[in-house]
């Protein structure tokens, strides 16, 4: 039977055994994101007017920041550089008066050693905008999770000079320290997929052809038509030129697209963007929040960004001119974009022209729905949360929504001032009902009974027994350090495959089994899950 490796326990066992080198006296003090507690913050300024000078820098669009000492569970770090963030959760609030606004801290802001309990090198403390569940980051987070590198997140209780802010939730930031846990450095391109439209205004795009904010459209050859649709995070200018090669092939070669970026990854992404309905994202009318990182297999990777309106939370697809209606969101269609042929997105109706993507991504939507949404999963966590926060929810003096709206969202609509946040059970009820009897889902799909591997003369063999498939495929790879391979397999007799691999071995492999209207993989959260052999 074929040994499963599990990138996460990869990741988890290490920080173990560093947090125990470290000394067992500080293991609570090391989980910054333990989603089974709350976190306590306290921001300290010498200044008075921190307030003021934190709103005048955010406001003239610099990212300079405010020295300040920082308590994280009682341990000091002093010389923390502080500012605000954030585009709507800053803008609205402040424009309202709120005083609960979102910070962002840097550990190593003087002090390049210092890191956060961790070895964290930002916090960042998000004010709950527009979710008045509180469950939308956290919870679309932990789903993400299973499927995708994707941020730790928490809750944490929030202090200024003593002057207590509330609860916020507390997201691990997509950083070199993130890059480095999930991919093994953080050296290669890196590149943030959301407009900065300070930086848009003051520029002259006329000469440039025209796209639409961070989509992937070829906008030419000229890295001036992508600065400020997108953001280089990695030092090395050759960013910029990759990143065009990538946008170039995605427009003009999409059948060559796996040799710059993780599709898999990237089927993911967008089955978890549309089963929970996150149209805050690549999916949706801005078209933002997310990253791509150059991983060491010189694959472009997606990361997901910012979910405090996942969940339905945000109305706007950028296909309809309008919000979309509480109906719209429950029966949002898995092709959106794709059917229309959608120009502006061709991440998503490039890749889905592919019929074996497609069918791999509708086998990905099936895998989330069950997991989470059939199972119901979803609902027992939302109430742990709950019952984590009700309290302190209820406690907080600055909460941008009452707590009756905190109590009522889990399972109702709740007037946000902006916009309606759909109930959370409300959504998830009848999106349960609508994909778990999606065509597509239905009758006889492929299932993978077993899988096994064996030592041959000069390699390996892959074996797996599968019913109800068309084509069976062997996606392998030697390491992490090397790109994804797919072949064929081989029918030895009635629902029997078999491929060799010369010249290896070890390796780490998947199975793709396609039927007629999806593929499901083996394991099921492959690529993020792999079978490892070693001989």
């Amino acid at each position: 039977m074929a040994r499963l490796l599990f990138p996460t326990m990869k990741r988890y066992l290490l920080s173990f055994f560093l947090i125990v080198a470290m000394g067992l006296s500080s293991l609570l003090a090391q989980d910054l994101y333990d989603s089974t507690r709350i976190a306590e913050i306290k921001i300290y300024f010498k200044q008075a007017n921190w307030h003021q000078i934190l709103d005048s820098t955010k406001m003239s669009g610099s990212n300079d920041r405010l020295m300040g000492t920082v308590y994280v569970d009682g341990r000091k770090f002093e010389n923390v550089g502080i500012r605000y963030k954030g585009n709507s959760s800053f803008n609205n609030p402040r424009s309202k008066g709120h005083r609960k606004l979102p910070f962002n801290l840097k550990a190593d802001y003087r002090d390049k050693d210092q890191t956060f309990p961790g070895g964290y090198e930002t916090i960042k403390l998000s004010n709950v905008f527009q979710d008045p569940s509180f469950l939308r980051e956290i919870l679309s987070y932990e789903i993400a999770r299973e499927y995708m590198p994707a941020s730790r997140c928490n809750f944490a209780k929030v202090w200024v000079n003593d002057e207590y802010l509330g609860l916020y939730n507390n997201t691990q930031a997509v950083d070199e320290v993130f890059l480095k846990e999930h991919f093994g450095n953080h050296k290669e391109t890196f590149i943030k997929c959301d407009p900065e439209y300070d930086v848009i205004r003051k520029k002259d795009f006329s000469n440039c052809p025209k796209g639409d904010k961070a989509s992937l459209m070829y906008m030419g050859d000229d890295p001036y038509c992508y600065d400020g649709w997108y953001e280089l995070e990695s030092k090395s200018d050759k960013g910029w030129l990759e990143l065009i090669d990538l946008i170039k092939l995605l427009n003009s070669k999409p059948d060559e697209i796996e040799s710059a970026m993780n599709v898999d990854a990237v089927l993911w992404m967008h089955a978890f963007n549309n089963v929970v309905v996150n149209l805050d994202s690549y999916t949706g009318r801005l078209s933002h929040n997310y990253y791509l990182y150059r991983t060491p297999d010189s694959l472009f990777t997606p990361i997901v960004w910012d979910m405090n309106i996942s969940l339905g939370g945000f109305r706007w697809d950028g296909e309809k001119a309008g919000e979309l209606t509480n109906a719209e969101l429950q029966e949002y269609s898995m092709f959106a974009h794709y059917k229309s042929r959608n120009p502006k997105r061709p991440l998503i109706t490039n890749l889905l022209s592919n019929p074996l993507y497609r069918k791999i991504y509708v086998g990905h939507c099936r895998t989330i729905v069950n997991d989470w949404l059939v199972s119901g999963r979803w609902l027992e966590r939302a109430k742990q949360i709950q019952a984590l926060i009700d309290e302190e929810v209820k406690n907080d003096p600055e909460k941008l929504y009452t707590y009756k709206g905190f109590r009522d969202n889990l399972k109702k609509t709740v007037s946000t001032g902006y916009s309606e946040a759909i109930g959370l059970e409300e959504l998830f009820k009848a999106r349960t009902e609508y994909l778990s009897n999606h065509p597509l889902f239905r009758g006889t799909n492929p299932q993978v009974l077993e899988v096994k591997h064996e030592k041959i003369t000069d390699g390996i063999r892959i074996k797996a027994s599968v019913k109800d498939a068309e084509n069976v495929y062997l996606v392998f790879r030697k390491n992490e350090k090397h790109p994804f391979r797919r072949v064929p397999m081989n029918v030895e007799e009635a629902g029997e495959w078999s491929r060799e691999i010369t010249g290896l071995k070890k390796c780490q492999y998947y199975i793709i089994a396609e039927g007629d209207r999806l593929a499901v993989c083996s394991p099921e959260k492959a690529s993020y899950e792999l079978y490892s052999v070693e001989f």
